[in-house]
């Protein structure tokens, strides 16, 4: 059975694509990196791949707001392409920033705001994988997931979260109190077809035991964000 290859997308002022990387490689993975310029000018590149991920950060400082210019680079220079992989298959992943791209691009519903507090955050949180949603990233996690948020516009705003729960789009919730008045308390949702995820908080950040604050008081193994990767992996082997 031949290696699940990921892209890990990046762009000026991203910072967690490194740990993006540990955690596919830890699930499974082949990863290359490669940058949204490099796409522009080589958009072939992301038609090798079998699962992409848009890494955090603070892509091109937030300049006009929140990934904006990133979904502009992502969606003028990879074009049609983008939508054939997801097509084909491809499994696409945005995390913080790489979630403000996505719901920019209009890949995947609703927005993101301010924090209702009016401040950035910097926590760990627990997330609940919302049983009834068709998000393979999610696909059988029971577990809360542990991980750490840092944003200071991570409020997801939608207009009808029912109706997004009822399609099967709600992918995680947040299980401890709600850090930025996400409506719903909604962590992460997902695309129609349940291959693209969007989430705030930092699943990459947790993929070893010894990456959690209170790591001697949870059971080794459990609530680590590197399921949602395995998932990814899994997903790929097992078409």
């Amino acid at each position: 059975m031949s290696t699940p290859r990921a892209l890990v997308i990046t762009g000026p002022g991203t910072n967690r694509d490194p740990d993006c990387a540990l955690a596919l490689r830890r699930a499974g993975a082949a990863v290359t990196l490669a940058s949204a310029h490099q796409l522009r000018t080589s958009p072939e590149v992301i038609e090798g791949a079998d699962i992409a991920v848009v890494a955090g950060g603070f892509s091109y400082a937030d300049a006009l707001g929140a990934g904006r210019v990133l979904a502009v680079e992502l969606t003028r220079g990879l074009g049609e392409r983008l939508g054939v992989f997801v097509e084909r298959g491809g499994l696409l992943l945005g995390i913080c920033n790489g979630f403000q791209v996505l719901t920019r691009a209009g890949l995947l519903p609703g927005a993101l705001g301010h924090n209702a507090g009016g401040h950035f955050l910097c926590d760990w949180v627990e997330l609940a994988p919302e049983p009834s949603s068709h998000c393979v990233w999610t696909r059988g996690l029971a577990d809360p997931i542990h991980c750490p948020i840092a944003h200071g516009e991570g409020r997801y705003v939608h207009d009808d979260p029912d109706a997004l729960h009822a399609a099967g789009q709600v992918a995680l919730r947040y299980a401890s109190p709600n850090p930025n008045g996400s409506v719903a308390d909604i962590a992460g949702v997902c695309d129609t077809t349940g291959r693209i995820l969007g989430l705030m908080p930092h699943p990459e950040n947790h993929v070893l035991d010894r990456q959690h604050p209170r790591r001697r008081h949870v059971t080794p193994g459990r609530h680590l964000g590197l399921a949602l990767f395995v998932n990814a992996v899994e997903a790929v082997r097992g078409r």
